[in-house]
Formats: C-alpha cells, structure tokens, sequence
C-alpha cells in the first residue's frame, strides 16, 4: 500500500478513551487542545465533537479550525510573542481570548484587535533539578498590576490568568505558588474594575493517568481554597500531549546502513560483548527534518521496535539510527541494542502523535508520511452513539474486530 514510504497508524478510538479519562478524574477542568500538537483534521474534528476548545499559536491554526466550523468563542490565540496580521486575522475571525505578558504586546493587540479579551500569562517560579526558571514567558506579580493599569488606558478587557508549569517538574509546591498568584491578580484586577473568571492552568500532561491523576490530586483542593465553584471562574486546561501521543505509531524503513568500528563509534554506557563486533549505523527515511522534528527542540526518548521476528538468542549489536538528511543534528537514536537489519526492513516507534504531524520542513524534498486510521467496531460504534460522525475518518479507514487490543506491531499490519 505504501511501497517502502513511512508512514504513521492512527487508533482514534485512543482520542475518545483519553477524553473519558480526563472527564473522570479532572472535570469540571475543561480541555482546550493546543492545535500544534497533531493538526490532522480528524483529531480536530473527533476533539471538537467531544467538546474540546482549541489554543492556537497562528493563522494557519485558526484558519484550519475555521474550515472544520468550530465556534469562535471555543478558540484561543496564545502565542506570547504575535503577529500583527494574525491578530488582525483573528479579530475578524471573532476570536477574542488572547495571552499577554508584557506592555508591548498589549499595545499590538490594543492596536489590532480592541475586542480582544487577555488572559494575564505569569510565570511560574518553578526550579527543577537543574534549576532551571520557569521565566522565559510569563509576567510577575509586580508586573500584573502595571498591565492592568495600561489596559484601562487602552480600554482592553482582561478577563483571566493563565500559567504554565513545565512536565519537568516534580514539585506539587510549584502548583500552590502558581495558583495563589493567580488569586492575587484576580484580587487585583477588582480594584481596576475588570471582571475575570477564566483560570488556565496550562499543559504538560504526559499522557499518563497516573500523572494526570496526581496533577489532580495537588490541584483540586488548591482550586477549592482559591477558586470555589460559587467564585464563577471558569478553570481550563491545555492537554495536548496527553490525548493524541499514544495514538499515533510511525513506521520507518531501512534505507541504508554502515558498519563501524567498535571504539569508534559505541558510546558511553553501551556495552557490547567482544570489542571485534561491528557498531551498525542505519539510515531511515524520516527524521528530524520530518516527524522527529521534536528531537531538535526537546528530549525526545524515541525507542525503535524491530517488526521482522527474529529469534530469541539471536545476537545484538551495538547501533545508532539516523534520519535521510546526512546532517550530523539527524540523529535520531544515539545508541540502542539490535538484531542485525537489512535495507528494506521496518522498524516501529510508538508514541508518536505528538509533535510529529504539523507542518513540516521542506528540507531534502521531505513528504509528510500518509496517516492510516484504525479503529475498533466498539470504539466506532461508541462515537456513532455520541453523535460523532466524520468523512475524515472514512478515508484509509480500517476496522479491527473489538475484542483484540492493537499493539503498534498489530497497527503496523494492518495498514501496510
């Protein structure tokens, strides 16, 4: 079907669980899905009918969820340093919830969109373990009251707080500091007249209901003291990661492949059981000029599945897997143990619908690999009963029987 192009598998059914999850153990947080982090129209369009708002960062963003007919009043535009013609666009558009941290972005969007209504985006003084501050965007306490006072000059609405605490960070103090900030800005904001009552509490949520459940546990009672249900503040959430990651498998072919020497090329930590064996270096076709485009910006622990079988005590050589670029930065694994791969075999990487499937490089010719959706007869009669129909979804569609669980190895087969 795809030759030897890659190409991801998409489990859709994954969307629905990952909702039903977050319903159960965050309502009444409700999701607003950051846009960046799998565009592909028909996580958009399962997301919207489930209930989701949406966060952009552009213009292409807002214009793809314009095409799918979601509301306006269920989009935000929060990228902290903006375009004055994507605000312009979004004040057109209707889309008024924005974020802002500092006095210049204020005028910009004074200056192109006077309906705008602002989220107040603080900063979040977290310190993880290489005490790294949480700075880079957000405003301070002392800032806030500074902001407020040039929005009633420039008769700008701001209607709430936002913040963000990183995935990085282990320390639920970090979420008390973060939301009795956020308590003393609203306090503040009554004493210039603005009236607020959004609170967004930001993203990183890895996809684990164990995380998404401590998150909760440390949160909720904070909300309770700070925001109580008769205060009328609307709370809200940026889980992106959390619904789409493990939805999306990505399979890559071999496309070359290069013997080494030993201590030339094993790296450190890696062990190997005779120093006369080869270190493979394989070559695929997609890296991080394509869907390990996250390699570049952040750690992305990217562990490759070998789809050929191959025999239990067959041996295991030292190997390093590389993207098609020839570029040194197209590294995409630095060391791994593997059976010895031929050109042309397959290899699987699961957790891989974050990140992966926006817009991409041009680099080398580079061609978004096809997306191939799979779904249970449960799961899509499930969505069938909650009103969730899509034309999307019917192309390079695939049903498998309801009573087996996919592995990424089982999702594999089934597209190719």
């Amino acid at each position: 079907m795809t030759g030897k192009k890659a190409f991801f598998v998409g489990d859709l059914g994954k969307l629905m669980k990952k909702h039903i999850e977050w319903q159960n153990v965050m309502a009444p947080i409700k999701p607003f899905y950051p846009v960046r982090c799998n565009s592909t129209p028909a996580v958009l369009e399962i997301l919207a009918a489930l209930g989701t708002g949406f966060v952009c960062s552009s213009k292409t963003e807002m214009a793809m969820l314009q095409d799918l007919a979601i509301a306006p009043e269920n989009i935000m535009y929060i990228n902290p340093c903006k375009q004055a013609s994507h605000i312009k666009y979004a004040a057109k558009a209707g889309i008024n919830i924005m974020t802002c941290d500092n006095d210049i972005e204020l005028q910009k969007i004074a200056r192109n969109h006077p309906n705008a209504r602002l989220l107040l985006h603080i900063a979040t003084e977290e310190i993880n373990g290489v005490e790294e501050m949480s700075m880079k965007f957000g405003t301070t306490l002392k800032n806030c009251r500074h902001l407020m006072e040039l929005a009633k000059e420039l008769e700008v609405q701001i209607v709430g707080v936002k913040f963000h605490v990183s995935n990085s960070c282990k320390e639920p103090q970090v979420y008390l500091h973060a939301v009795s900030d956020a308590r003393c800005v609203f306090d503040m904001a009554e004493e210039f007249g603005f009236k607020m009552n959004i609170l967004d509490i930001g993203g990183s949520f890895t996809g684990s209901e164990l995380q998404l459940k401590e998150v909760n546990r440390v949160i909720s009672p904070l909300l309770v003291d700070y925001f109580p249900e008769e205060s009328g503040v609307n709370v809200i959430a940026e889980p992106g990661r959390y619904y789409v990651s493990s939805a999306f498998t990505l399979a890559v072919n071999i496309i070359a492949k290069k013997a080494v020497e030993y201590d030339k090329h094993l790296s450190t930590g890696m062990e190997q059981a005779r120093s006369d064996e080869p270190v493979f270096m394989y070559y695929m076709n997609d890296g991080v000029y394509g869907s390990f485009a996250n390699k570049l910006s952040e750690k992305l622990n990217a562990i490759p599945e070998v789809h050929k079988k191959y025999k239990e005590d067959e041996p295991l050589f030292a190997s390093s897997l590389w993207g098609p670029s020839c570029d040194e930065l197209d590294e995409i694994v630095e060391s791994c143990l593997l059976p010895e791969l031929s050109v042309g075999d397959w290899l699987i990487f699961d957790n891989m619908g974050s990140g992966t499937l926006g817009e991409r490089s041009t680099f080398n010719d580079y061609q978004r690999p096809l997306t191939y959706y799979v779904m249970s007869f449960s799961d899509w009669y499930e969505m069938q009963d909650a009103g969730i129909t899509s034309d999307t979804l019917m192309k390079n569609f695939f049903f498998v029987p309801s009573c087996i669980q996919l592995s990424p190895e089982d999702r594999f087969s089934t597209a190719a």
